[in-house]
């Protein structure tokens, strides 16, 4: 029975009636990390992707309001009293920052857009969930994604009964013959790859970074193959000065790519402010709209709109560095590559005179995170071993795979932490690792005082 009745505990439902991604493995996985940080606060955790704090002393919040109610006066010719209701009222779901943010793309990042090409949206996350709801019609539209592939889109996918292609990733990002194979094969069954998500730079977990070549063969096979890319380029800052790839969007001639972004990393979560670049035409009944536009419509059944506070806020910082955030982007780069490289010269100090056999990582040039190999499997039981007796967290990798694969791969996120914790966090991963690696039961009892 879905439904049942209880005069303590009201009415009782049964999951199995609710909506299946409810019982999505990858939700399961979030939840019990967060319980096991909950149960352990004081271990160092490698398990959050989130952005480093530091930055965060430096915000002037009221300052940023002020600046950008005294440019939307200005801008529009309206009065002091006018622009800061702006504030206070929704607002137009499509968003009311749009021309400092295209701006910005254009001077920050190369994507030249118009402002109308744009929505502003509540984080990334809903972005990505529009732009599926928005592309994907039926059961015969599939979406393409790099496996192993963040899960935020593969929730979305999940919550909106999107089937998902995953497709392999190798050292240089996806494997785009491997994108057209899929592409013949779906044809053959009568359905096709809508569109594919990709994070071209440094990718949430594998940190693997697309050449310019492959940029350009994946919108080359998206025009053949009549599908868009939604690119998600969330870790393209953390690129050391010189080594900079353009967007996708940047390379963009045929209006293949939805340009997907987050203000999260470069100013701050809190605001929950993202954006879509959709500058695609559709037909109407009525004339030719953009993209963005219908995005917006979406959007007013879901979030109605952005707050226009925290719209506010990220303007505000835009405009107080004269339009560009390129300054502090620098920071914040510099930040995190520090990070990464602290990690991995941890890593190779606390294994130098005794390597735990079998283990092995990645060596990323930028992003939050390196990937690490185990000779056992990496699952809950021995993250909840890690936690408990040497107080050190970090994510299992088989969530972000579609494809089965990460088993025996976990994810360490150096983002949050500062260089101290990433030494303490590698002495005790490592010494976790090498008295794993010396039990060959599969029952893992730590030696006593193994956290000291």
């Amino acid at each position: 029975m879905s439904v049942t009745a209880s005069s303590r505990t009201g009415v009782l439902l049964d999951r199995d009636a609710l909506h299946p991604s409810l019982s999505d493995p990858v939700l399961e996985s979030i939840g019990f990390l967060n319980e096991v940080m909950g149960r352990h606060p004081d271990a160092v955790s490698f398990a959050p992707g989130a952005p480093h704090p530091d930055p965060y002393a430096a915000l002037d919040t009221t300052r940023y309001l002020e600046r950008f109610v005294t440019h939307a006066a200005a801008a529009a010719g309206r009065t002091r009293e006018s622009a800061t209701r702006l504030l206070y009222e929704y607002g137009p779901a499509q968003g009311i920052i749009n021309d400092i943010v295209a701006e910005a793309l254009r001077r920050d990042q190369g994507i030249d857009v118009d402002p109308e090409s744009l929505v502003v949206t509540v984080g990334a996350q809903e972005a990505m969930f529009l732009t599926l709801r928005a592309l994907i019609t039926g059961p015969h539209d599939l979406l393409a994604v790099a496996d192993p592939c963040f899960v935020g889109i593969t929730s979305a996918a999940a919550l909106l009964g999107t089937e998902v292609v995953p497709i392999p990733e190798d050292h240089g990002g996806l494997d785009v013959g491997a994108l057209a194979q899929a592409c013949r094969a779906a044809r053959r069954t009568g359905r096709r790859v809508r569109a594919c998500y990709v994070a071209p730079d440094y990718a949430n977990p594998s940190g693997t970074r697309m050449e310019r070549a492959r940029r350009e063969q994946l919108l080359t096979l998206a025009e053949a193959e009549d599908f868009l890319v939604i690119e998600d380029n969330a870790y393209g800052f953390t690129a050391a000065p010189g080594t900079e790839l353009p967007a996708l969007k940047a390379l963009d001639s045929a209006q293949r790519v939805v340009h997907v972004g987050t203000f999260a990393k470069v100013c701050f979560p809190g605001a929950r402010v993202g954006y879509a670049v959709a500058d695609q035409r559709v037909r109407t009944r009525s004339g030719v709209v953009l993209l963005a536009a219908e995005l917006a419509r979406l959007k007013t059944a879901v979030t109605v709109n952005t707050s226009p506070i925290s719209q506010a806020l990220i303007a505000g910082m835009f405009l107080e560095h004269g339009g560009s955030l390129a300054g502090p982007i620098r920071t914040r780069s510099a930040l995190y590559r520090r990070n990464l490289a602290h990690l991995l010269r941890a890593l190779d100090r606390e294994s130098a005179e005794d390597p735990p056999q079998g283990v092995e990582w990645n060596r990323p040039d930028g992003g939050f995170f390196v990937l690490m190999r185990l000779p056992v499997p990496v699952d809950t039981a021995l993250l909840e071993v890690a936690a408990a007796e040497y107080g050190v967290l970090w994510t299992p990798m088989a969530p972000f795979h579609l494809g089965g694969g990460g088993t025996h791969t976990l994810r360490l996120s150096c983002s949050y932490l500062d260089p101290d914790g990433i030494d303490e966090g590698a002495r005790r991963l490592m010494a976790f690792l090498r008295e794993r690696a010396r039990t060959d039961s599969g029952t893992f009892v730590p030696p006593e005082g193994a956290r000291g």
